[in-house]
């Protein structure tokens, strides 16, 4: 996730301080990985250096100013850029998963009780994710969706390499 242009479209909606910037995130695209503080700043001052953001005033307090920040016209249209460029799509061709079980075989290791640990895991995440979609609103369910829907595919091909491990090891064995 581009944590530059999540920021830029937060401050479409106005202009904010940075801890504003970190709090709206965290609430919305931050459950399981919120910002730490020095990477929204550090954000801050790139996309400022960039001149897709101004500060827009600053209040004094007891402690330390505080900068508001808003969005140009140069990040409204670098935000429009990037909704509007499809991601790249991933196919995982150098999968951790892949790689664990062609050298457990050429090892001569256990490649199907290593398919059967990780299907566990993922078994337990996907419960995981299923409470917590039921307690979520809107936005944490269809995040919750993405996330078990990956899981699901990553299942789907655990079975299948559980089949065809003899195959497998045949063709990857020295």
């Amino acid at each position: 996730m581009s944590v530059g242009h999540t920021l830029l479209g937060i401050l479409e909606q106005g202009p904010r301080h940075g801890y504003e910037l970190k709090r709206a995130y965290d609430e919305h695209f931050g459950h399981d990985r919120p910002l730490h503080y020095g990477q929204v700043y550090a954000t801050l001052s790139r996309l400022l250096r960039n001149g897709l953001i101004i500060e827009d005033g600053v209040e004094q307090g007891g402690g330390p100013d505080r900068k508001r920040y808003a969005v140009t016209d140069e990040g409204v249209t670098d935000v429009e850029r990037w909704l509007t460029t499809p991601e790249k799509p991933e196919p995982y061709l150098q999968s951790t998963l892949y790689t664990k079980v062609v050298i457990a075989l050429r090892s001569g290791r256990d490649a199907e009780d290593l398919l059967d640990t990780q299907r566990a895991a993922h078994l337990a995440m996907m419960r995981e994710l299923v409470t917590r979609k039921s307690r979520g609103d809107l936005t944490d369910q269809l995040i919750c969706d993405h996330a078990l829907f990956h899981l699901e595919a990553d299942l789907r091909w655990l079975e299948l390499t559980t089949a065809r491990l003899a195959d497998l090891g045949k063709q990857v064995r020295p």
